[in-house]
């Protein structure tokens, strides 16, 4: 009973934590493009996008160097409740208070005031990245402190990937429903969307978040056990040692960031290619119903899967599968059922894929720990959160050019885009991501050697090393 108690409190924890997610990577530019920046200034409006773009991926990328640190400072951490729970409150309360503050145009700033604007859109920014850093290093480094068990964490992190996989793409099934529906409460017209709409759905996800964190504080426990607690307090100028000495850390993270970077990329065109390129912004819904569904049946097969035919097949049998629905939809056009079959392909291995890292990476916890000689959880956690991070941060960038060069700003609509801007849209959204996919499936194939079995190996060892160095010390006490 326990263990269902916790599987539920880190699956909300993961819902909330991937709406919050999806919302800022992949939603917020669809609000600055659409409605923050909407006037009939056309070119005051795509300079303000650029800058924000801009704004976003430096800061992101700054942010992200100082992501290693904030694992060594939640490493180091020591309360009596835990040293992951207090950053998950304290980065969920902030962070969502930050995310309502930039779905806002700071009270008409961004017309009359831009360079105000924009320095406040920085401060604010900075503050919530950093703290959405701080949470989501703990939510993630808490894998390997509920068991040393593969099998086990493979159900933790799968009950946590549904959890976000619903997070997510919930998200998608609400947002454009949610924000008419809100936007003609305060004053849009039928069908229409306003500023105010965005404001009251970052509202919603802030509070979504908030509320996550606050389950996974309540509901979880970590494990103590001899392996935990070969720990010592990091200095923060040896926190990079612990993740560049960890080779199949380093190979899974090259390996992870290309096929992350792809993944937003296409994900956060999505709703350009509805609306732009179809123009059926409408039922854009339906790709949350369907990646929902394909979402719920992916996490649940995993465990399964992974004892099966293991996770390197997963992974790159993953991505041989998504290369099959970029390419279906490429062919797609404007038929939708072709498009939402695409999507599908694309989409339902993807969750298996970020499972099968996300065990490598929960499992590199321990071979680098026989390695060094000290367990080092959220430094090494931090690695996948990282990534996605990095990805997201050049995902943005890489929307905001889209929507520009693609001429799909503010007002467009589908008759107005160019044949060539259609192809600059197709470039971003298919052919550089497939290219970086068929490069992250080969390296996963050939430099990742950290398998269950050899898990199990290490495992062993550490526990045989640790309890020798015990009686050892337990003997130099006796004599």
């Amino acid at each position: 009973m326990k263990q269902i108690k916790q599987y539920i409190s880190y699956a909300f924890g993961a819902f909330g934590h991937d709406a919050f997610y999806a919302t800022l990577s992949t939603y917020f530019m669809i609000f600055v493009t659409s409605q923050l920046f909407s006037s009939s200034n056309h070119s005051l409006d795509d300079k303000m996008i650029g800058y924000i773009t801009t704004m976003i991926v430096v800061i992101r990328l700054v942010e992200i160097a100082f992501d290693p640190l904030i694992g060594g400072v939640v490493d180091n951490t020591r309360t009596r409740w835990g040293k992951f729970k207090p950053w998950i409150m304290i980065g969920a309360t902030i962070s969502s208070i930050g995310l309502i503050l930039i779905f806002t145009n700071f009270g008409g700033l961004n017309y009359s005031n831009p360079i105000l604007y924009l320095i406040l859109f920085g401060i604010v920014f900075v503050i919530l990245d950093v703290f959405y850093s701080f949470k989501d290093t703990a939510f993630w480094s808490m894998l390997p402190a509920f068991t040393l068990s593969s099998s086990k964490r493979a159900k933790f992190s799968s009950i946590a990937r549904l959890g976000s996989t619903l997070g997510s793409q919930g998200v998608i099934i609400v947002i454009v429903p949610l924000v008419t529906i809100l936007s003609g409460m305060f004053g849009a017209k039928s069908g229409q969307e306003n500023q105010a709409g965005w404001l009251g759905f970052a509202i919603v996800i802030g509070l979504i978040s908030f509320l996550g964190a606050l389950a996974t504080s309540v509901g979880t426990k970590e494990e103590h056990n001899i392996i935990r607690e070969n720990t010592e307090k990091i200095h923060l100028v040896d926190v990079f040692k612990v993740i560049f000495k960890n080779d199949q850390l380093m190979w899974l993270a090259l390996s992870y960031f290309m096929l992350t970077f792809s993944y937003t990329v296409t994900n956060s065109l999505f709703i350009y290619y509805f609306k732009y390129v179809m123009g059926k912004s409408g039922s854009f819904y339906i790709v949350g119903i369907i990646t929902a569904i394909l979402g719920i049946i992916s996490v649940s097969l995993f465990p399964a899967l992974e004892k099966l035919i293991h996770r390197k097949a997963i992974y790159v049998g993953g991505i041989v599968m998504m290369l099959i629905g970029y390419t279906i939809f490429i062919f797609s056009g404007t038929n939708v059922v072709a498009v939402l079959i695409g999507i599908s392909l694309l989409y339902f291995p993807y969750p298996l894929i970020f499972l099968a890292a996300l065990m490598t990476i929960a499992d590199s916890v321990e071979y680098g720990q026989l390695k060094s000689g000290n367990r080092n959880e959220s430094v090494t956690l931090v690695v996948r959160p990282l990534l996605d991070k990095l990805g997201g941060a050049f995902a943005n960038g890489i929307v905001g050019i889209t929507a520009i060069f693609s001429g799909m700003t503010g007002n467009a609509k589908p008759s107005s885009i160019s044949a060539h801007e259609l192809f600059n849209f197709k470039f971003y959204m298919f052919y550089g991501p497939m290219v970086l996919l068929i490069i992250a499936a080969l390296v996963y194939f050939f430099k990742i050697t950290l398998t269950e079995k050899e898990h199990d190996k290490v495992i062993a060892e550490l526990e045989n090393k640790l309890s020798h160095e015990d009686d050892k010390k337990i003997t130099t006490k006796g004599i």
